[in-house]
């Protein structure tokens, strides 16, 4: 059950109307980096943690809710830089008076034709936010990841909110509107939040590496294969250890003649690592028989009933 507060939960302002900055602010709204993006996603993730994960639902619905009121501030400040747009349309009594503000009022002719740098604006939603990005093209699920598996899903949230945040950083290099800067620099901020949360989540499942449950072939986890002719670049992703399974980089300075003498791999064994086939196959039967008892005995398989509404609130 959702509840609409008319305030917003950041006051934006705007000092005055902009239509060409309204154009790039649109990404925000209805881009593949966006707010409804971001609310959608948290939201679709959400359903699937509700038995097993309560706790990550709860933060999940939270952030999507958050999200929707991050949509809510993008489009007020929208409307805002296109004041004076929906007016001028509404004026059908005389055809003509765009086309005499564009020819001669300079005030007003500034102001309609900077909107001309979007005319979805004018021909299509005349003067309103619309579920586009900042080129008109229409929002879209496909911008929405969902995987069923906290560990994946949440390390999807994190790039979701790097993106998010480079764009509004993006974004405040084009406007000088103190006020409208003000709106960037708290959306970019939350942004930066909810990074954080979706790490700390993120920690609070264990082992989540890699992600998912199976735990991968140990002859192939530390292979660095150096694909391309010319100086090779050495750093910490192909020599020494890895990251999370400290296993030692092994370098393959000639792929094709890795492969070929591997027979395709097929005869390659691991080398560097203190993980066998064996004791991977071990920790995928552990892990998956933890992860399925958690959802399994989460979920009932009768009178399933989302809601346990209070004894008190029927009376």
């Amino acid at each position: 059950m959702f509840y609409h507060v008319k305030e917003l939960q950041f006051n934006a302002r705007v000092s005055q109307p902009d239509p060409r900055f309204a154009r790039l602010l649109l990404e925000q709204f209805g881009g593949g980096n966006g707010e409804l993006k971001a609310s959608m996603q948290y939201f679709v993730q959400a359903f699937c943690c509700r038995d097993p994960y309560p706790d990550k639902y709860d933060m999940l619905m939270d952030i999507a809710t958050e999200e929707m009121g991050h949509l809510e501030i993008v489009g007020a400040t929208l409307q805002m830089l296109l004041a004076g747009v929906n007016g001028e349309l509404k004026n059908a009594a005389d055809r003509l008076e765009i086309s005499k503000m564009m020819e001669g009022k300079v005030t007003k002719e500034n102001f309609i034709h900077q909107a001309f740098y979007n005319p979805q604006f004018l021909v299509l939603s005349g003067g309103a936010p619309m579920l586009t990005d900042s080129n008109g093209n229409p929002w879209s699920a496909t911008y929405v990841n969902a995987d069923g598996d906290p560990t994946v899903d949440f390390r999807s949230n994190i790039a979701a909110e790097s993106r998010a945040k480079i764009v509004y950083e993006y974004l405040m290099k084009f406007t000088d509107d103190p006020d409208v800067l003000a709106t960037l620099n708290f959306l970019m901020t939350r942004e930066v939040a909810h990074f954080q949360q979706f790490e700390a989540a993120l920690q609070t499942i264990q082992p989540n590496f890699p992600p998912g449950v199976l735990q991968s072939d140990p002859r192939y986890s530390n292979l660095y294969y150096n694909s391309s002719e010319g100086e090779d670049a050495k750093g910490p992703w192909n020599e020494g250890q890895s990251t999370q399974f400290h296993e030692t980089w092994q370098y393959i300075d000639n792929p094709r003649r890795h492969v070929e003498s591997t027979n395709g791999l097929t005869d390659l064994e691991a080398q560097g690592t203190d993980r066998t086939e064996e004791s991977v196959k071990k920790a995928d039967k552990k892990l998956s028989k933890e992860r399925s008892e958690e959802v399994n005995s989460a979920t009932p398989d009768s009178n399933l009933q989302w809601s346990n509404y209070p004894h008190s609130a029927r009376k």
